[in-house]
């Protein structure tokens, strides 16, 4: 054991003269003196200097292989998650998204953040954002509605089939499957779809139907369906119905019936017998009404 602890003080340069004299007079003293002048010869391409036994001692424990994680990236996808998770949240339930909409047989008036009024049609459907209405007054339309727009900044109905433009005034858009139709009742307003554009005064319509344009006059001051009447001025029967069928929350089906022929007429928007009458009579057809939701129309057979 003395031995051990003189050795330990030998390699560390620690040793008394007399501890050194002692030392030197061991058995094993030019053993060990040969191998430490044998191993001052040796170089490494790499190495560090041990300052002590302990020290080195240290070093070995701490420099046991240790297993990395590789946790950066995982925490990289958990934060991105986040980011997009937070995009969701912002955009869809933290912005004033607004939408009104209608079912068959149903209108309704809706006041916009600037006091314009919309109303809509049966089966329709608005939407717009509240929150960037006083600098983007911009709105969606499926469906038909009519407006009576508050002045101000250029308003913007926006279809599939076209976009109405205007500052303040009053007119009626309708935008349905193949047909897509803007009255001016006061005002001016400008339409466009695809390449043709125009620019409506009170009175004037715009109409495409079945990609025809047709534009024409109207001396009514509203439109008809507000007063509970749908109108309608050379449009297929096949459209007429489609529009009775979303007024009274019915299902029409056909026999012998050409349905491309031109019907020119009103049927009111509370009474289905009278309003059924008021689309037959002048087209030669009878109706039968065979449950409440249910109409079978008739075309003459020779």
């Amino acid at each position: 054991m003395i031995e051990d602890k003189l050795l330990k003080k030998w390699l560390n340069n620690d040793l008394t003269d007399a501890e050194l004299d002692a030392f030197s007079k061991g058995d094993d003293y030019e053993i060990n003196q040969e191998i430490i002048d044998k191993a001052m010869h040796f170089k490494a391409s790499q190495f560090s200097s041990i300052d002590d036994f302990e020290t080195f001692k240290n070093a070995y424990q701490n420099k046991r292989p240790v297993k990395r994680l590789n946790w950066i990236k995982p925490l990289f996808r958990v934060a991105s998650v986040f980011i997009v998770a937070l995009g969701v949240y912002f955009t869809f339930f933290n912005s004033e998204l607004v939408e009104a909409k209608t079912l068959f047989a149903e209108k309704t008036t809706i006041s916009l953040p600037d006091l314009s009024e919309v109303t809509l049609n049966a089966d329709s459907k608005i939407n717009y954002n509240a929150d960037s209405w006083s600098t983007n007054r911009s709105l969606n339309l499926k469906g038909e509605a009519y407006f009576k727009v508050e002045k101000g900044q250029t308003f913007d109905v926006i279809t599939n089939n076209g976009i109405v433009t205007v500052v303040g005034t009053e007119f009626n858009v309708k935008s349905r499957k193949d047909y897509f139709e803007v009255i001016c009742f006061e005002g001016i307003v400008k339409v466009s779809s695809d390449t043709i554009v125009r620019q409506l005064l009170a009175g004037d319509t715009y109409r495409i139907l079945n990609k025809q344009f047709i534009q024409d006059k109207t001396d009514d001051e509203n439109p008809q369906w507000t007063n509970n009447r749908s109108s309608f001025k050379a449009i297929p029967l096949k459209v007429v119905f489609e529009e009775l069928e979303r007024q009274y929350d019915v299902k029409v089906t056909f026999k012998n019936t050409d349905t491309s022929r031109i019907f020119t007429g009103v049927f009111v928007n509370d009474n289905i017998e009278n309003a059924l009458i008021s689309i037959t009579k002048p087209m030669n057809l009878t109706f039968e009404i065979s449950s409440p939701n249910q109409v079978l129309i008739h075309g003459k057979t020779n």
